[in-house]
């Protein structure tokens, strides 16, 4: 990987075989799968995007706006004052 990317370099250097009798190609493929499955681990935890409001906060509904008082007030509703 790049210097400049946000995913860090996996260091294959450091997985360890504990088995004994593996062919060359055994190592590069075990290799090669586990170093691809850290690099898409480590792309995944990347910076979190902002997703805008949670559906906590659009479902809230604003307050109504107060009453008013005085004649003719109730009717205002349907504009026939």
């Amino acid at each position: 990987m790049a210097k400049h990317s946000p995913v860090p370099e996996v260091d294959a250097s450091q997985i360890q075989f504990h088995t004994k009798g593996l062919s060359a190609e055994e190592v590069a493929a075990v290799t090669a799968v586990l170093t691809a499955a850290l690099r898409e681990q480590a792309a995944q935890r990347g910076p979190a995007t902002d997703a805008g409001p949670s559906a906590w906060q659009r479902s809230q509904r604003h307050l109504r706006t107060p009453l008013v008082r005085g004649p003719a007030a109730w009717r205002s509703w349907n504009g026939s004052r």
